[in-house]
């Protein structure tokens, strides 16, 4: 019920105005982003490599209605892969795009605008021999967000996207993107969507998981298991063994402050682990979601907002 709640407040422009005035929260923001700053990516991401680790990052925003926001997105994210070049960690740093960030939901030509800001940010990273992954948003975008996906990947063979075992449409959705050199990342989903297309309790949601990772680990794809549930941290690596693939066949993927040493174990174990590193200014729609997946961290919201004045 609280996770609920949680999901609805993330889109509170109401609530928004009050968390991120706070500059309490900030404590408990920066256990899961790494900064306002390219810079503050730039430092994380580096100190991760140099741990084993690897990293996709997201430069935080969702949601444009704007073609001047969607072009400062791109931006953004160019300048974020030329940065990555710079350091000397752009092979191990991809980066992870939301399109309604880059222009999806404009009122106008939102999809061409999306497309061609996604196209450009695809172009850069291949350029500096990185990757992109394009993250999945709530169930009313996921039709839009796959067309982007296969018009992309008639230039750029290894664009990566998100699946939610959530949804009751993704069994299926994970057996059309099972062929050679289709990289999809699946998540068990952390938005709000209605019954009549998501499975509501958890462990519908982690049977369709594990559904959902047979089909890919059975397929001829690049699976990337975005999980911090040990039990299906080890599923996945049986599956994997059962259909003959090595520990460079697939990977695991995990956020940012959350499970460290868990992440540091499995790449200490040989395994390929990636680390979704956020950051940006527009943190507040990130941040609620990671607080729906782990109610315990209210009570210090609660508290941050109560100190207020």
């Amino acid at each position: 019920m609280l996770g609920s709640v949680l999901l609805s407040a993330s889109r509170s422009p109401r609530l928004r105005q009050a968390v991120t005035s706070v500059p309490a929260t900030r404590t408990l923001v920066e256990r899961f982003v790494a900064g306002e700053q390219r810079a503050d990516a730039v430092r994380t991401a580096s100190a991760l490599v140099a741990r084993g680790l690897r990293v996709t990052v997201d430069h935080l925003g969702e949601d444009t209605t704007d073609l001047a926001t969607a072009a400062a997105v791109r931006t953004a994210y160019l300048d974020a892969l030329a940065s990555f070049a710079d350091a000397g960690i752009a092979k191990d740093v991809e980066v992870s795009v939301k399109l309604s960030a880059v222009g999806q939901a404009l009122a106008k030509d939102g999809e061409a605008v999306s497309l061609d800001n996604a196209r450009a940010i695809c172009e850069a990273a291949e350029a500096v021999g990185t990757t992109v992954t394009f993250d999945m948003e709530d169930h009313t975008t996921v039709d839009r967000t796959l067309a982007v996906v296969h018009a992309l990947r008639a230039d750029f063979g290894w664009v990566g996207c998100v699946l939610q075992t959530m949804l009751r449409r993704t069994e299926a959705d994970c057996r059309d993107l099972s062929g050679v050199g289709s990289r999809v990342r699946l998540v068990k989903g952390a938005y709000k969507e209605p019954e009549s297309v998501a499975f509501q309790a958890k462990a519908d949601v982690d049977r369709s998981y594990v559904r959902c990772l047979e089909t890919l680990m059975a397929g001829q794809g690049y699976p990337m298991v975005a999980s911090h549930d040990p039990r299906l941290v080890a599923i996945a690596a049986t599956l994997a063994e059962r259909h003959g693939r090595g520990r460079d066949d697939y990977e695991f993927q995990m956020l940012y402050g959350v499970r460290p040493d868990e992440q540091r174990r499995l790449a200490d174990d040989g395994y390929r682990v990636r680390v979704y590193l956020p950051y940006g200014t527009d943190w507040y729609g990130y941040f609620m979601r990671r607080l729906a997946e782990r109610p315990a961290n209210v009570a210090f919201l609660l508290r941050a907002l109560a100190s207020r004045g």
